[in-house]
């Protein structure tokens, strides 16, 4: 028996999160120092992965396979593809910065107590959302997946109402009911979804008769498992109901800016960086891949809803009075162009997407971890209670300049590359949807520069006279971010050739092929092969 790799890497800050939640109450810095170890062993684990994964190879590879509950189909079965391999390296690799950044924000305020475990509390419930996140992303029984996809709001849920923004406006009692709010609207919208995806999951048990993702996908191929239409739709719409509440997609996005704005900074990256990337993940894996001929028969739909989601989110975002809901509204307009991509059923538009994924994780998390440090020295959420911030503390202004320049998607900076291959991709097949499109790259160029301009420039406030720069830790989270946005946005190619042959499958489900664009020649129009230029 091979080793079990998949396995061991979910299980990894499981362990962790166990061990760290064990550490008696007094003995916090060694709580968090045990948190750190086992994020970043779990994070080579992660390069692991991507080291023994061959883009040429099988679709799944490092696959396990066990019996699990046999009467009712159910097994144990992981499985990667390019798509699987590039999420689970992001989400192991912003972990340990998550912890970093985190640091104090859980610690009590009692410096003498030596009775609550609020500290240990924190960083084991981190360390549980990754070894579910990570599971999410390898699992390709249904079933499994449904689990894990549920499983991680009891320890978001926790996150969030158990550990609040202490920058709340307001008396103790209003943040708590606030924290509170956030937290059940974040469970109810996401229980929702997921109950309406296990009427969904059941009733595609009864038409295939397993819960096995490669058996069905394969089944469908052959032309042996026959789907009536109405059936086909009907289970789509359950699947693709949780995954767009998840995502999050307009109109079921409204518990995003309330769970973001109510949580730390950390939690904060958590949610929208990690968490809400196994949402557009399963609408590739599979609503495309179970349900292909839905798929393309709901994508008229889903691509307004996409286009609402970033004119809307953007938008929203210009006019917003609060740092952190301004980055939660972003980040709902950047979800837009992530599903966009998804169902423009092109090649780029899903390689993008996928992209997409990875480097708004990787530039929110920038973004919202340097707005953090901000706001806990200021003590304030308010973008009109700062102002003149960068000549008090520069390397705090230029790391937030980088984050939101890159929120914006800058040329040579890593969302750059995926938002041009989505616009690209949306174009070739739906130009009057890409063109519409870019009105979210304009808003976001709003937003992102107003939002500088009003914290960071002009005269000094005499609030944030005293504001120190960022300290060593601080400067050690952000900077390898920073250099990964530049890293990736200068030579994308080592993500693109893992995910490249994935979304190739991923087209071959739902039978679809790039546009051929016309290249007029004088009087003579030649049809360009796969996207290539004609010669």
């Amino acid at each position: 028996m091979s080793f079990p790799l998949l396995t061991v890497t979910a299980a990894v800050p499981a362990v962790g999160a166990i061990l760290t939640a064990a550490v008696p109450a007094a003995r916090r810095t060694a709580a968090k120092w045990l948190a750190l170890f086992f994020s970043l062993a779990t994070l080579a684990l992660a390069v692991l992965v991507a080291i023994r994964f061959e883009p040429g190879g099988d679709r799944y590879q490092l696959t396990e396979s066990h019996a699990w509950i046999p009467d009712f189909g159910v097994r144990y079965e992981l499985g990667v593809d390019g798509i699987g391999v590039v999420l689970i390296a992001l989400t192991a690799l912003l972990i340990p910065f998550v912890i970093g950044a985190g640091w104090n924000d859980a610690d009590p305020l009692e410096t003498n107590s030596s009775r609550w475990r609020p500290t240990q509390g924190f960083f084991a419930l981190i360390l549980l959302v990754e070894a579910m996140v990570v599971i999410s992303f390898e699992a390709t029984d249904i079933f499994l997946f449904y689990i894990f996809f549920e499983a991680m709001l009891i320890p978001m849920y926790f996150l969030i109402g158990g550990f609040g923004d202490r920058a709340h406006a307001g008396s103790d009692e209003n943040a708590a009911a606030q924290r509170s709010y956030a937290a059940v609207k974040f469970l109810l919208y996401n229980l929702a979804g997921g109950l309406i995806m296990l009427a969904a999951v059941i009733g595609l048990y009864v038409v295939a008769g397993n819960f096995s993702l490669q058996e069905i996908t394969a089944a469908r191929a052959a032309g042996t498992l026959d789907m009536a239409t109405n059936t086909e739709r009907l289970l789509f719409l359950g699947f693709f109901f949780a995954f767009a509440v998840k995502a999050p997609l307009w109109p079921l996005h409204t518990w995003l800016p309330n769970a973001m704005g109510e949580s730390t900074a950390p939690v904060a990256v958590l949610i929208t960086a990690v968490v809400d990337k196994v949402g557009t993940f399963a609408m590739l894996r599979f609503c495309l891949g179970l349900f292909p001929d839905a798929s393309k028969w709901a994508t008229p739909v889903i691509l307004v809803l996409a286009l609402i989601s970033i004119v809307y989110g953007a938008l929203v975002a210009v006019g917003q009075r609060d740092i952190k809901r301004l980055v939660a509204y972003a980040s709902i307009s950047h979800f837009g162009f992530i599903i966009l991509g998804i169902f423009a059923m092109t090649s780029q538009g899903q390689s993008g997407a996928t992209l997409y994924m990875v480097n708004h994780g990787i530039s929110t998390a920038a973004l919202m971890l340097v707005a953090g440090f901000l706001i806990s020295r200021r003590g304030s959420r308010l973008i009109a209670d700062y102002g003149g911030v960068q000549k008090v503390a520069p390397v705090l202004a230029g790391t937030f300049l980088i984050g939101g320049l890159a929120t914006l998607s800058l040329p040579g900076l890593a969302p750059f590359v995926s938002e041009f291959l989505v616009l690209v991709g949306t174009f070739a097949r739906y130009p009057v949807v890409g063109i519409i499109a870019t009105v979210g790259i304009v808003l976001a160029a709003l937003y992102t520069l107003v939002l500088y301009q009003r914290t960071m420039t002009g005269p000094v406030k005499e609030e944030v006279r005293t504001m120190p720069d960022l300290r060593l830790r601080e400067v050690l989270v952000v900077a390898p971010l920073i250099a990964l946005l530049i890293g990736l946005g200068v030579y994308p190619k080592v993500l693109t050739d893992i995910v490249n042959p994935a979304v190739e499958h991923t087209m071959s489900d739902v039978k679809q092929t790039d546009p051929k664009p016309e290249v007029p020649l004088g009087n003579v129009t030649v049809e360009a092969k796969n996207g290539e230029a004609a010669k």
